[in-house]
């Protein structure tokens, strides 16, 4: 009778195969069971992931919002003129560059013939017209002695006409002259008192006709001497003297060469002030304003200095402007000496902002992937104010909210995106 089938059996080692087999089905399930778990929570809006190192996050933050413009300049004098021919001629050239000077030094000389032989020749005509005055004097005063001697003489003849007069008086009353010549010496009187009158006007005029050519050759005296005058300062000026203390900037002509009026010759570059000279992008050149605060950088020292000038003119895209500082004797300037600066154009206190980056331009101000945990959620923004290190928050975002500040162009506009 055959009780079981057990004589039947063999009895087989289970394989190593078949022991690592449960573990890892346990392990997909779990795989599985986790990606329904991130399904259940937004199957339809997670669509990727991106690692966190691509990404650079800022946390919102309220505080005050300086809006500025960082831009590099050099430092130039701020009073270094250039000085220029007052005639033609030949240049000497009597300071060089580096040189230094003071207020006064004659730097340069120009040799004009023309100048100087046209000055003697205007001397020469000054005196001439002075020796042409005195001997106007002269006349005058011999022509106002005739006059006198006419008048005095005719005073003579009155007071003997008027004598016989008084003598014919008394001779006819005795008879003793006939009536004609009675009559005659009356007209004698009067004849002699018309000539008194005559000689007296005569002397009076002759007078004041002298006084008007002696004035008349004083004025041409007094005009001469001022062309001459006029003269003497511009053979002066061919001594080019330094408008201020400094050094001898740059040759504008060569030595010993033949220049014209009003062509430059040297600078002189005065040390004892010096501003900064910024090239600013013509996109801000609206937002100048003279007297707004910039933050120079001269390696480890910082001075703030003010908007002196602004130029009305665009060059290569930039708009200089002048800044304005006071001298720190820690600073050791040079002329052309390279600067980094900052123009402060507002304080916005009480803002809330956030740190700049990639998203401004890719986000174009209006959107922005903000953190919720790990999941990254598009969000619609609107920027105000903009500095080179941060951005005004208008909406959008609270105080201590995560945003992404890289680029936005990795979410390929999803709304989610896990960030691992």
């Amino acid at each position: 009778m055959i009780q079981d089938t057990s004589a039947q059996d063999t009895v087989k080692q289970p394989s190593k195969v078949n022991q690592f087999k449960r573990p890892a089905m346990l392990g997909i399930a779990a795989l599985l069971v986790s990606g329904l778990v991130w399904s259940s929570i937004d199957s339809d809006s997670v669509a990727t992931s991106i690692k966190r190192s691509e990404l650079r996050f800022a946390t919102l933050e309220q505080g005050t919002l300086t809006r500025d413009i960082a831009t590099t300049g050099k430092i130039v004098a701020a009073n270094a003129p250039i000085l220029y021919s007052t005639d033609q001629g030949t240049v000497t050239l009597l300071a060089n560059p580096g040189d230094r000077v003071e207020l006064g030094d004659v730097v340069a000389t120009i040799e004009s013939h023309k100048l100087t032989n046209s000055l003697k020749q205007q001397e020469a005509l000054l005196e001439g017209m002075q020796s042409s005055l005195e001997r106007a004097r002269l006349d005058a005063r011999r022509q106002q002695l005739k006059a006198q001697q006419t008048l005095d003489i005719a005073k003579v003849d009155l007071e003997a006409a008027d004598r016989e007069s008084r003598r014919g008086d008394e001779l006819i009353q005795n008879k003793l002259i006939s009536k004609i010549d009675f009559e005659k010496s009356k007209d004698d009187l009067h004849k002699a008192k018309l000539l008194s009158a005559h000689a007296k006007q005569e002397a009076e005029l002759m007078r004041d006709t002298l006084a008007f050519e002696i004035k008349n050759k004083a004025s041409e005296v007094n005009r001469q001497n001022l062309v001459v005058s006029e003269l003497v300062r511009q053979v002066a000026a061919l001594n080019i003297t330094a408008p201020v203390g400094g050094i001898i900037g740059n040759w504008l002509t060569e030595q010993k060469a033949r220049i014209g009026q009003s062509q430059p010759i040297l600078t002189v570059v005065d040390l004892s002030a010096f501003e900064a000279e910024l090239a600013v992008p013509e996109s801000y050149a609206d937002e100048l304003g003279l007297g707004m605060n910039v933050e120079l950088s001269f390696g480890a020292l910082t001075l703030i200095g003010e908007l002196s000038s602004i130029s009305p003119e665009v060059r290569n895209r930039e708009v200089t402007a002048r800044v304005r500082f006071k001298q720190d004797d820690r600073l050791h300037l040079r002329q052309n000496q390279r600067l980094s600066a900052r123009v402060l154009l507002e304080n916005r206190p009480n803002v809330l902002m956030v740190k700049r980056g990639a998203f401004v331009s890719t986000g174009a101000g209006i959107e922005v992937y903000a953190m919720n945990d790990d999941i990254a959620e598009q969000t619609n923004i609107q920027l105000g104010a903009r500095s080179m290190s941060h951005v005004e928050v208008l909406q959008g975002g609270k105080a201590g909210d995560v945003w992404v500040i890289s680029s936005i162009q990795a979410f390929k506009k999803a709304e989610q995106v896990l960030v691992r």
